[in-house]
């Protein structure tokens, strides 16, 4: 081969190789754009969008002195035209940063295409894990509470989101009302039927009202139960306030026998009192227990029937 014939190698100098890799990454850049551009018109096309929610309610469907039942609901929008898993729940309940409760809830159902749904959380505070780990709740406070709720959702072409909840509130930590039967007031007084009115005093330990509907109670004097009822009883008890409250008894003392009787002529005796009280708060209805043993109380008859009916006798 002449010399001639032989190929002619040129040279690239390194603008040109710049410019050649520029043209390539405005390509690649070009491809990806245009690929973006394709998705959003499929998502704006197909109209996908991020769900919505919101904490709607959270309700107390019951409450006791042990534990507090909380039910929070949520309600969960979905504008997309497929329906989309709520893939878990994470939900803390705290009370001045402080944990009282948490947990997950898995697989938590689905939501309908262009629907709504109000998913209910289920919470139950347990008053003695609170007191025991926070030695400054006391019984009788109200505490005030946040709710903090994680809902994961996995949405077609944007992917799995976290929506994030809050909402706030007051919770009580119910304490029972102290009770004291102050005297017995007989009406009329044999051994065939003795009608009687308990004169009963509530002290309520709460940092909240309660409204008093019904009670039911019995009653023993020294060892021996005399009776008891179940009455529809209005009252108000003022949060940390003391109330009176009038109770009608009837009982036959001769059934008793002579132990009995000698007791009710004295001057005073030895009681126990049970029962419960059905109360309105500003929290729900509640069913409370009230209880003395011990206790000491008078045993007065009224004037007509030979007693004296001064409170200071």
């Amino acid at each position: 081969m002449s010399k001639s014939d032989k190929p002619e190698v040129v040279k690239r100098d390194d603008e040109e190789k710049k410019e050649d890799d520029e043209k390539g990454g405005g390509f690649l850049d070009t491809v990806k754009g245009f690929i973006q551009d394709i998705g959003e018109k499929i998502e704006e096309t197909i109209g996908f969008g991020k769900p919505t929610a919101d904490v709607a309610a959270i309700h107390i469907p019951s409450i006791n002195l042990e534990k507090a039942d909380l039910v929070v609901d949520i309600l969960i929008k979905n504008p997309n035209p497929v329906p989309i898993p709520l893939i878990d729940i994470n939900y803390l309940v705290e009370s001045d940063g402080r944990k009282l409760v948490s947990g997950l809830i898995p697989d938590s159902g689905t939501i309908h295409a262009h629907g709504e749904e109000t998913v209910k959380i289920p919470v139950t505070l347990i008053y003695d894990d609170i007191k025991n780990t926070y030695a400054d709740i006391k019984p009788g406070s109200v505490i005030p509470y946040k709710v903090k709720v994680e809902l994961i959702v996995d949405v077609p072409v944007i992917g799995r989101i976290t929506i994030p909840l809050e909402k706030t509130g007051e919770i009580p930590i119910p304490y029972k009302p102290d009770i004291d039967l102050e005297k017995i007031q007989f009406e009329s007084f044999s051994f065939e039927e003795t009608v009687a009115i308990l004169h009963l005093k509530l002290d309520n330990k709460n940092d909240f009202d309660l409204g008093l509907n019904a009670l039911d109670y019995e009653v023993w004097l020294g060892e021996v139960r005399i009776g008891g009822a179940d009455l529809a009883k209005s009252a108000k008890i003022e949060k940390s306030g003391i109330s009176s409250i009038d109770l009608p008894i009837t009982f036959r003392p001769k059934d008793f026998g002579s132990a009995l009787w000698d007791m009710i002529r004295g001057k005073g005796t030895g009681y126990t009192m049970k029962g419960h009280i059905d109360v309105d708060t500003p929290f729900g209805a509640m069913k409370l227990p009230i209880s003395k043993e011990g206790g000491t109380t008078r045993l007065k008859k009224n004037k007509e029937d030979g007693g004296d009916d001064d409170d200071d006798e």
